[in-house]
């Protein structure tokens, strides 16, 4: 039975997050349309999706939001303003190092706010994962 409760928490996490991720990635789009940057805004859903749904509380999966988080923001990031030169995601992966510097804070912004966000309000902290 705890199991099972246990598995529920991960999917509802990951549902969570999965909504948080895309819904945040639009927001950014649509903001970016507006004149407005605010490529952390994918990742910070992403960890608040999970935080809300998850019921569980883990720095270990936390870890895992924030690099997700972090995935999310570079792929908001060439989703929305892709290099002139070469339009692909290889391209821009290869190059995201030459992106501006505050999109390079903003993105790790993003990142910083899934691991936060993703830990939820309890205070007790596991440090295995579900």
């Amino acid at each position: 039975m705890i199991q099972n409760i246990g598995r529920l928490n991960c999917v509802l996490g990951v549902v969570g997050a999965v909504v948080g991720g895309l819904l945040g990635s639009l927001a950014f789009g649509w903001l970016a349309r507006q004149g407005f940057y605010a490529v952390a805004l994918p990742g910070a859903l992403l960890g608040l999706g999970w935080g809300w749904l998850a019921k569980h509380r883990s720095v270990t999966v936390s870890a895992l939001c924030g690099l997700a988080a972090l995935a999310v923001g570079v792929f908001s990031e060439w989703r929305y303003f892709p290099f002139v030169a070469d339009p692909s995601f290889a391209y821009f992966l290869a190059h995201v190092h030459l992106l501006p510097a505050i999109k390079l804070l903003m993105i790790l912004l993003g990142g910083v706010f899934g691991f936060w966000f993703s830990l939820g309000r309890r205070a007790e902290v596991q440090s295995s994962a579900p």
